[in-house]
């Protein structure tokens, strides 16, 4: 969890370093500012958390793009999130191609910047992977997951507008972990009282959004995203409905096998279908 100007976490210690990120900037005339501006300040209240946490092994390496890509994940968030929003859809963590490169859930690049339109500097954790490079923006490799999740509303909506009228995109965890091989690793992978540690102040933090931004139903993509928010939103007490897509994961053969159909019959069923078709 570091920068280019903090020094790199070691094995067994806290991912410590980072810079203070600044909530200010200059988005576009008519959005909501103080709303995105209060969503952006509950994630740098759980960066400051993290920032407490040690990790050992099977971790060795970990990246949190609400640092180092803080730029972009500023311009998204102060482009799309806005008052009025009903659905949530809830990622567990990034992927290594996808939002650890852009600041942006779920953020293939080619969909990150032809379709959201997302600038911005991506820097880089110093303590890098060298098959895990951060390339930002300039990133080649494409993320599946993300390619199939944000091509899907691409193509049911047309213009991000239309999405974002009704939906945002999160996810629980910002931090992105991998072992020495530089294989990616799920929180469940990480040791019991580990994870458990890390996904209590995600749990918080959760709540948190889902409070600032008012909507009224989260979708988690992937069993663990859907349980653990429904987990933690009872226990707070904070009255949303929680529901619960198939990940578009290539892990999943049955993602492989036509995600688009699966999620467009799932959303169907919960009514948001009808809040975001191009008619």
């Amino acid at each position: 969890m570091t920068d280019n100007n903090s020094p790199a976490p070691e094995p067994g210690r806290a991912a410590g370093g980072h810079r203070e990120a600044d909530t200010g900037s200059n988005p576009a005339p008519g959005l909501d500012v103080a709303l995105s501006s209060r969503f952006l300040q509950v994630e740098l209240e759980l960066n400051t958390h993290l920032r407490r946490l040690t990790f050992s092994g099977p971790v060795r390496f970990i990246y949190n793009p609400l640092e180092y890509a803080w730029d972009t994940h500023r311009c998204y968030v102060e482009r799309y999130c806005r008052a009025g929003q009903r659905v949530l859809f809830l990622g567990m963590n990034p992927g290594p191609f996808g939002m650890a490169q852009t600041g942006v859930p779920f953020g293939e690049v080619k969909s990150v910047v032809d379709w959201l339109k997302i600038t911005g500097e991506v820097g880089r954790p110093q303590d890098e992977h060298p098959k895990r490079r951060i390339m930002g923006l300039a990133c080649t490799q494409s993320e599946v997951s993300g390619a199939r999740f944000w091509g899907f509303f691409r193509k049911l909506c047309g213009e991000p507008e239309r999405f974002f009228r009704h939906c945002f995109v999160h996810n629980l965890c910002p931090l992105i972990f991998m072992s020495d091989s530089g294989k990616n690793l799920t929180p469940p992978e990480l040791l019991a009282a580990e994870r458990e540690a890390l996904l209590a102040l995600c749990d918080i933090a959760l709540c948190q959004a889902v409070q600032v931004l008012g909507v009224s139903m989260v979708i988690g993509v992937g069993k663990v995203a859907e349980q653990r928010a429904r987990r933690a939103l009872s226990a707070a007490g904070v009255n949303v409905r929680v529901q619960g897509i198939m990940h578009p994961s290539p892990r999943n053969p049955l993602a492989n096998r036509g995600w688009d159909e699966v999620a467009k019959v799932k959303l169907e069923e919960l009514g948001v279908m009808s809040l975001l078709k191009n008619t």
